[in-house]
């Protein structure tokens, strides 16, 4: 009886250490996933980042042609 009781035990750990195999597996694919995700996303912040500036820019030469010609409200 104990040896059936041990085989049994046996097979159960020999599953739960399979599926927790799959299981981490699964877990390294979704840390992958997630540094790609984490690096297009610092990319895209990059390119927020450049815009903003580029806008800012514009903003300051319209601002100044608009003073030169008299524009500005005020």
């Amino acid at each position: 009886m104990t040896n059936v009781t041990n085989a049994l035990i046996l097979e159960h750990l020999k599953a739960i250490q399979g599926k927790l195999s799959t299981m981490a597996d699964d877990l390294t694919d979704v840390k992958t996933d997630m540094r790609g995700l984490k690096t297009h996303m610092a990319g895209f912040m990059q390119s927020e980042v450049a815009q903003d500036g580029v806008l800012a820019s514009i903003r300051a030469r319209l601002d100044r042609i608009e003073r030169r010609l008299d524009l500005t409200e005020g």
